[in-house]
């Protein structure tokens, strides 16, 4: 169940990474592809009274696995961005608990 959500790359950047991403991540995490879903979040960053470009964010939700896998999975992400085009890239981590996550009715 990660969830990538992706502030401030351009959707046709999103979209060049998103499949060589997953195919890295699920043999990282050793979960389903279909478990994946990237989002990309169109935002407009201000300051002054002027848009100003950013450097891109990667939030990942998903269910705690570890600190290596998650420098596996922070690597990975800046690798594939970098190949994308962004030269760098700020990612974080938001760990759900499982009893607090409900598919339906039923929590993890």
């Amino acid at each position: 169940m990660p969830q990538l959500i992706i502030k401030g790359m351009n959707i046709e950047t999103v979209k060049q990474l998103s499949k060589p991403l997953v195919d890295e991540l699920t043999q990282i995490i050793g979960c389903p592809r279909e478990y994946f879903t990237i989002e990309a979040v169109h935002s407009v960053f201000i300051q002054d009274g002027e848009e100003q470009p950013i450097t891109p964010f990667v939030q990942v939700n998903w269910f705690d696995r570890g600190q290596a896998v998650q420098d596996q999975v922070a690597q990975a992400i800046c690798r594939q961005a970098q190949k994308a085009g962004c030269p760098q890239v700020e990612t974080f981590f938001v760990v759900l608990e499982e009893s607090r996550y409900y598919e339906n009715e039923r929590h993890y």
